[in-house]
């Protein structure tokens, strides 16, 4: 059975740091393109950052670019989402997905495998 767990979210005040990870069972994480969404109260699932397959190519949506990384540790089968500078905006439960497709991007309907999401709050 394929799953994918993501932990690590927390309360965090603004100006924090925080790690996600995703981890996997059932598969490899190394032969799949890996997104991380966030969806906050009231408001559509948006990707966050994506990782591909091929290359390892990342990219990041402009409001964490630069805050934002995206790392996968093949040993572990595990990818990370390694959050600076965290402001409230930041908030919502975070899900990492899979995507059997290579060269995927921040379309919700590009990925195959979903996990149950992790919650971050950044709040003082």
């Amino acid at each position: 059975q394929l799953q994918l767990v993501e932990s690590g979210g927390a309360l965090v005040q603004p100006g924090g740091s925080l790690r996600l990870s995703c981890a996997a069972s059932g598969f490899t994480l190394d032969g799949y393109a890996i997104g991380w969404f966030r969806q906050a109260p009231g408001k559509e699932r948006e990707g966050v950052s994506c990782i591909w397959r091929s290359d390892g190519n990342k990219y990041y949506v402009d409001s964490v670019n630069g805050r934002f990384t995206i790392s996968r540790d093949n040993a572990k089968n595990t990818v990370y989402l390694d959050m600076n500078i965290l402001k409230p905006e930041d908030t919502g439960v975070y899900y990492c997905a899979a995507a059997e497709k290579d060269l995927v991007g921040f379309g919700p309907y590009e990925y195959d495998y979903w996990g149950q999401g992790t919650q971050v709050t950044v709040s003082s």
